[in-house]
């Protein structure tokens, strides 16, 4: 059984879209019952800051709940070091470069995501569950 890293966006998209990519979403993380879905530290920050610089206590609330059902992968120097070379090496920006390090760094099964440059740049760890093809 892998792990699969899931992206700040598609959390988003499952917690509070009730648009197709909300369900699309939903949808994906239910097939992959058998399967650990996992966040970082990043993600949880990306999710709350939005709610917190609001003030919207139930929507923070409902994300710290959410969140808290997902396996916390944490984010040591060496994920900074490669996210680095990410950066460096693909232009990508550095929440998704850190992203993509923190997957690698755990060796996951899959990066879930719907950013076809972390697709481009994963070689093959990264998938885009919001497309078509």
């Amino acid at each position: 059984m892998g792990v699969i890293y899931v992206d700040t966006p598609l959390v988003v998209y499952a917690f509070e879209s009730q648009t197709l990519f909300g369900e699309r979403v939903r949808q994906a993380m239910a097939e992959a019952s058998g399967e650990r879905l996992a966040i970082s530290p990043l993600v949880k920050y990306e999710c709350l800051a939005s709610p917190m610089r609001s003030g919207n206590l139930v929507l923070q609330q409902y994300y710290e709940d959410g969140l808290s059902r997902f396996l916390s992968r944490p984010m040591p120097e060496a994920v900074f070091i490669r996210a680095a070379q990410l950066r460096g090496r693909f232009g990508l920006k550095m929440p998704d470069a850190l992203h993509l390090a923190t997957a690698q760094h755990h060796g996951c099964q899959a990066l879930w995501t719907n950013d076809n440059r972390l697709v481009a740049a994963s070689h093959g760890l990264a998938v885009n569950v919001l497309s078509d093809g």
